[in-house]
């Protein structure tokens, strides 16, 4: 029997609701939406049509997947951080929320700088780069990454936001000391792999057997990146300029006494919107 789009998306809901996915009403919205080739102002605009059965089969093909534990954002291949739709794919962790803080606060702090060279460490999607070179029209930016599959998201995703003339891709690895021809950035921004290598075998199937481990593994106590960059990436960093981390929950102050042991002052901590310690930043002494 027929359905109609409308009721297509409230079957789907429904259905997600009663598995236990949390963002049901977000979830179902975006797989309609992908499955039947329809943006959201279609979808609410023919909402009363019938959907074929063309249609409606390759929903819930992309549900039975969905409940299978595959996320939304590789399903359709793109995700929205910061009000920028981005590419993504199973070769880049999927952006979330929590990350927009770190946007935020390096955001602020760049757009007052004016002009300015900005790196994004572990770029992955791009996302937070480029978030921050939306805020900052003044700021260059640089997408360092290691993945040369995710380097590709990362072009793919200069280009969707319309920063070609602003921000570049560059290969670099985090865990080694930079190329000198990087030059100086007054702004290094880094979202590392920060979960402990056995902690990763516990975390939800739908992280653990879908997304990149090479962007979740952050060694046996989940620090590794933390201690690369503060110290190695320091000849990167302009006197004077700021450092600023996405911490996983729990290593706040690991990260700032880290930060504090290679040089850095002026340290502080950001919580996320569900009060958890998210963001430690730090400016990179001068010699007195």
């Amino acid at each position: 029997m027929a359905v109609t789009y409308n009721n297509l998306y409230l079957d789907v809901r429904k259905q997600l609701r009663e598995r236990g996915v949390d963002a049901a009403t977000l979830e179902a919205r975006e797989l309609v939406c992908f499955g039947t080739g329809k943006d959201r102002e279609e979808l609410t605009r023919d909402g009363g049509l019938y959907a074929s059965p063309e249609l409606e089969r390759q929903v819930w093909e992309l549900v039975e997947r969905r409940l299978a534990g595959e996320p939304v954002a590789y399903l359709i291949g793109e995700w929205e951080f910061y009000g920028l739709p981005l590419d993504v794919s199973a070769d880049v962790l999927i952006p979330r929320t929590d990350t927009e803080v770190l946007a935020a606060e390096a955001g602020a702090y760049v757009k007052a700088l004016g002009e300015c060279r900005v790196l994004d460490l572990c770029a992955g999607s791009g996302c937070v780069g480029l978030a921050v070179a939306s805020q900052a029209p003044k700021a260059r930016v640089a997408l360092g990454e290691y993945s040369e599959s995710a380097l590709k998201i990362c072009r793919q995703n200069i280009r969707r936001c319309g920063l070609s003339g602003r921000v570049v891709p560059i290969r670099t690895d985090a865990r080694q000391k930079p190329d000198r021809t990087l030059g100086e950035f007054q702004c290094i921004v880094c979202n590392p792999p920060y979960i402990p290598t056995g902690d990763i075998p516990g975390l939800d199937v739908s992280v653990r057997d879908y997304e990149p481990h090479l962007a979740l593994d952050g060694g046996a106590d989940g620090l590794d990146f933390y201690r690369s960059v503060s110290s190695l990436w320091q000849d990167a960093l302009a006197p004077g300029g700021r450092l600023y981390f996405e911490v996983g929950i729990g290593q706040a102050d690991s990260v700032l006494r880290l930060m504090r042991t290679q040089g850095f002052g002026d340290i502080q901590v950001v919580k996320d919107t569900g009060d958890i310690p998210r963001v430690v930043f730090g400016t990179l002494l001068t010699e007195v």
